[in-house]
């Protein structure tokens, strides 16, 4: 006669404990000047990236000097470099992020010049905008019955694929071709001269298209599609900036550049 056994059941593993406390090291200086200094804050459910530089401003290092406006996804202006990429802030929940550890690392949007800490300096983004032709030149006046363009027209799918661009400079600092290339226009203005260039309306397509042509230009992209994998719009500059290629060689070989 066989003895019944029993199979031992294995003891629940059990999750390992969350840590109470954050270790942050941010960004600190001006300038090329800086260095990180680590703060330790406490942990707390439903923390975003910005409460948490919020919570160091306020009760740690009041001096700490960072960016942020609507809070909520619209304005783009807390953009940042969290663990290495960018990132808005906002939008970005600590839990997501962290370390099992508990570390985070928080520094200044990427090639771009520090005011100081983490606040960037905006000036030179904004230059490539214009440099990119990024304004809307109109055809008619305001005298002038409203123009009628429809949504299902190939040029407007083109245009409104990437129109919700905010500026938020996401793409621009996760683009290493601008970290080759200073010069170069980067993403965010190819972006927004592909939705104009497809704009009907508009009556600048041949003065952009000799814009965004030279060696700054849209040619210069690698192709990496970076831009395209941080842009938190989901918008694929990858994409537009392909187009302007297309145009452009279509214009050349036309003589129209």
């Amino acid at each position: 006669m066989t003895a019944a056994s029993s199979a031992a059941t294995p003891a629940a593993t059990a999750a390992p404990a969350r840590p109470a406390e954050l270790k942050v090291r941010i960004w600190r200086g001006s300038g090329e000047q800086g260095a990180f200094t680590e703060y330790r804050v406490a942990r707390r459910d439903h923390q975003t990236v910005l409460d948490l530089v919020t919570e160091v401003q306020r009760t740690l290092e009041p001096t700490l000097a960072y960016r942020f406006a609507c809070r909520v996804g619209m304005c783009g202006s807390c953009a940042m470099t969290v663990n290495g990429l960018a990132r808005w802030t906002c939008r970005t929940h600590v839990s997501k992020v962290v370390g099992t550890d508990g570390r985070l690392e928080i520094a200044p949007l990427a090639h771009l010049p520090v005011i100081r800490d983490l606040a960037t300096d905006m000036t030179a983004f904004f230059d490539k905008w214009a440099r990119a032709q990024g304004r809307f030149h109109g055809r008619t006046t305001r005298h002038e019955d409203f123009a009628r363009v429809s949504p299902a027209t190939p040029e407007r799918r083109a245009a409104d694929a990437g129109i919700e661009c905010i500026g938020c400079g996401a793409c621009h600092g996760s683009c290493d071709v601008v970290r080759w290339r200073p010069e170069f226009l980067g993403p965010a203005a190819l972006n927004r001269a592909w939705t104009l260039v497809n704009d009907v309306r508009d009556a600048a397509r041949t003065e952009r298209l000799r814009a965004v042509a030279g060696d700054a230009g849209c040619h210069a992209c690698h192709t990496q599609g970076s831009c395209t994998e941080r842009c938190p719009r989901q918008i694929a500059p990858t994409l537009a900036i392909a187009g302007l290629k297309r145009l452009v060689a279509r214009a050349a070989v036309k003589g129209e550049l």
